[in-house]
């Protein structure tokens, strides 16, 4: 058999190569195919030709690979799949073509997060149109998700099978002090803590839930002065000298020069988590935004 240099190989040969393996008959494959015997058992034997090679053997009980069918069968099976996902990335790229995400968070995420990883990708992505809807509280992002108003959603807080999660960040919270505090010892003492009138959000506040419930776990009672919801407005007040908070470091930057910063007695980290519906059809620029977020480096301790 003259093997011709000059053909090149059909992916429709590959084809039809791997249905009369698949089913050792001509006809069967040709039945499958939609195609004639005549057809298939002309495609084989001009692929053949080409090659230069026998890749079935024909007899009564049917067509069988040779040896070199079996090793040529395994190299068109392979380039058959390399042509699935060369169309899946060309749909892809079609997909992210248009579209939009929309992103429920709190402000700590709103401010030091995202900004970044929309700027990647944007520039990656320019014809997605971003949206962001910002929350005081993970409870409104979670209804946010749940009522279909935004796709992505970062809680501060372990949520229930309703949502897919996954740990982004661990956020240390800080006590922060004004300036003429004096600190009794070299470290912080919880008594020195316990009997000092904090500053902290309003009732309900899921981070400040998390503190109180670290607090007590170790029999620490903590006395609550105030209570404000926006953050700046904690750490001005705790700079002016009305009493000391409990804060996370993002929620609590930029902090001032003059207020004196201490970890707790015993360090505790809230987790900022990203969190989708579970089971939501997400469309294909969401995964893109995950897939960045997951690569921006900020998936360690604060």
């Amino acid at each position: 058999m003259k093997h011709n240099r000059s053909n090149q190989l059909k992916l429709s040969q590959l084809r039809i190569l791997i249905a009369a393996a698949e089913y050792s008959s001509f006809s069967e494959a040709a039945l499958q195919l939609g195609m004639s015997q005549s057809a298939v058992s002309n495609a084989i034997a001009v692929l053949e030709a080409d090659l230069g090679v026998v890749l079935f053997s024909r007899g009564r009980y049917g067509a069988h690979l040779t040896p070199i069918g079996e090793r040529v069968i395994s190299h068109a099976q392979q380039m058959m799949q390399l042509q699935e996902e060369i169309f899946k990335d060309a749909n892809l790229a079609r997909s992210l073509q248009g579209g939009q995400v929309r992103i429920s968070a709190f402000r700590t995420v709103s401010t030091h997060i995202l900004p970044e990883v929309m700027a990647q990708f944007r520039q990656r992505f320019p014809d997605i149109t971003l949206s962001i809807i910002e929350r005081f509280d993970s409870p409104s992002v979670e209804e946010d998700l749940r009522k279909g108003r935004a796709e992505i959603g970062f809680a501060d807080y372990s949520m229930s099978d309703e949502f897919e999660t996954w740990e982004l960040l661990r956020d240390e919270c800080l006590v922060l002090f004004p300036p003429n505090f004096k600190l009794i010892g070299s470290e912080l003492s919880w008594e020195q803590l316990c009997n000092y009138p904090l500053i902290m959000g309003p009732d309900g506040d899921s981070c400040d839930q998390q503190v109180y419930a670290h607090c007590a776990a170790l029999g620490k009672s903590l006395q609550v002065a105030y209570q404000f919801k926006a953050d700046s407005t904690i750490v001005s007040m705790v700079a002016q000298g009305l009493g000391a908070t409990i804060i996370p470091r993002l929620a609590a930057n930029p902090i001032p020069d003059n207020v004196q910063v201490y970890s707790l007695p015993v360090p505790f980290f809230r987790i900022i988590r990203v969190a989708t519906l579970a089971g939501a059809l997400l469309p294909p620029g969401v995964f893109a935004f995950l897939d960045l977020l997951r690569n921006t480096g900020k998936l360690t301790k604060i």
